[in-house]
């Protein structure tokens, strides 16, 4: 048994596992079926999105969720009940408190 010795260290080769080739960010244009039989999902395609809208506040509810965690501040699932009554004011107020929150940014 040999003792080990950290100046053999150096010859090792350094691989960034999050090193990204061309190669690799390119979407297939046809799913392409795998070896074990999974197979990739095509892009989606707009045409066939569902015409469905969201309720405002729920679009005001979600933005302030968006908006505190660009700032850094996710919510806590305790914080939902004040973010649903903040989202429940009008529009305008909220229009105003997104703002204020991209200002002081």
């Amino acid at each position: 048994m040999t003792p080990w010795s950290s100046e053999s260290l150096g010859s090792c080769a350094f691989a960034d596992p999050y090193a990204v080739h061309p190669r690799d960010t390119t979407v297939p244009a046809q799913a392409q079926p795998l070896d074990d039989g999974d197979f990739l999902l095509p892009p989606p395609n707009p045409a066939h999105r569902l015409g469905l809208t969201i309720d405002p506040q729920d679009q005001r509810r979600l933005a302030l969720h968006a908006t505190l965690t660009a700032a850094g501040i996710p919510p806590m699932p305790e914080d939902r009940a004040v973010i649903d009554q903040i989202s429940a004011l009008p529009a305008d107020v909220n229009e105003v408190l997104q703002r204020w929150l991209h200002h002081t940014l």
